[in-house]
């Protein structure tokens, strides 16, 4: 499954805000079309399912929620497209993880149940980030339980799972996996340089600081990247576990020769270590797809999918 993933795209800023829409994002049947159109696998679908559900125990799941993610998932799935359902923002989990742990697994057992005849091509994301205030041994615990719930009504579909401290690729060793569950992709995220990536990012505090900052390649610049993804393989190929880089991207406050030739770098580089990827975002802060022009960033598109059929309209 994880060749299977491939290259994906998040569809972000839209179904885990708070509510479609606040975040500047509608989701829209002709995006799934376009990412079909222009040659990714796959598309990571982040949902805050916690608002949408009642605050009391059992935390029941709006019916018209279900209804909103069922159409995301089958734009996805009768595309072709791969679809992995991302549990996200659930913040009252990061802030207070064993106050919330048993919402986390009513949650997700009623979604496991809502999905369990879905195909293969549909994958579950436990939980995006958990962020460095909840401790690995917390989060293990938290992972083995929900599992345990999953594989209930799901015993063969493939979940995602990542390490605590915004799933950063030094914390893969930190997991304690079941290890005769073999349906199972780690993920990590990677956004380094921090400085250069998150430059002028209005919820990163002192951004503005580092505006104008760029990246060109160096073989300074190169390098660092390519140990972390050779530390994170190393990892892999010793834990007998597929990776999945879930996220990675620059923000647009940054110039776009810098941002294409590390999207572009980072993007390689995966593909050679055998990790699966996924771009953040389609169309906000950090786009591919620009909203008010209804056209690809090309630099950025073809960054990634340098042979892209879009590219040669």
């Amino acid at each position: 499954m994880n060749a299977r993933i491939g290259r994906a795209v998040n569809f972000g800023n839209a179904l885990e805000a708070p509510n479609e829409g606040e975040w500047g994002v509608v989701l829209r049947e002709e995006y799934f079309q376009l990412a079909a159109d222009a040659g990714f696998d796959a598309i990571r679908l982040p949902v805050r399912w916690n608002t949408h559900a009642l605050e009391d125990s059992p935390h029941t799941i709006h019916t018209s929620f279900f209804d909103r993610i069922d159409w995301a998932v089958e734009n996805a799935l009768s595309r072709g497209l791969v679809l992995i359902l991302d549990f996200h923002h659930f913040t009252d989990y990061m802030d207070c993880a064993g106050c919330e742990r048993t919402r986390l697994l009513l949650l997700w057992a009623q979604i496991a149940e809502h999905y369990r005849g879905y195909p293969p091509e549909l994958v579950f994301e436990l939980l995006n980030e958990p962020t460095d205030a909840v401790p690995a041994a917390e989060w293990n615990d938290a992972l083995a339980s929900t599992l345990g719930v999953i594989r209930a009504s799901n015993p063969q579909r493939t979940v995602v799972v990542g390490p605590v401290h915004w799933n950063a690729p030094g914390l893969l060793d930190s997991l304690d996996l079941p290890e005769d569950d073999r349906n199972l992709i780690v993920t990590f995220h990677y956004y380094n340089p921090f400085p250069f990536t998150h430059q002028g990012a209005e919820w990163a505090e002192g951004s503005d600081a580092w505006l104008g900052t760029t990246w060109t390649g160096s073989a300074a610049e190169q390098k660092a990247i390519r140990d972390e993804f050779l530390s994170a393989a190393e990892w892999g190929l010793e834990n007998n576990r597929p990776l999945f880089l879930g996220e990675f991207g620059a923000y647009q406050r940054a110039d776009m020769a810098s941002r294409a030739l590390w999207t572009a770098f980072v993007a390689r580089e995966a593909e050679a270590e055998s990790f699966s990827w996924a771009y953040w975002e389609f169309c906000a802060g950090f786009g591919l797809y620009d909203l008010a022009t209804n056209r690809w960033r090309d630099p950025l598109l073809r960054a990634l999918l340098p042979n892209s059929p879009v590219l040669a309209r």
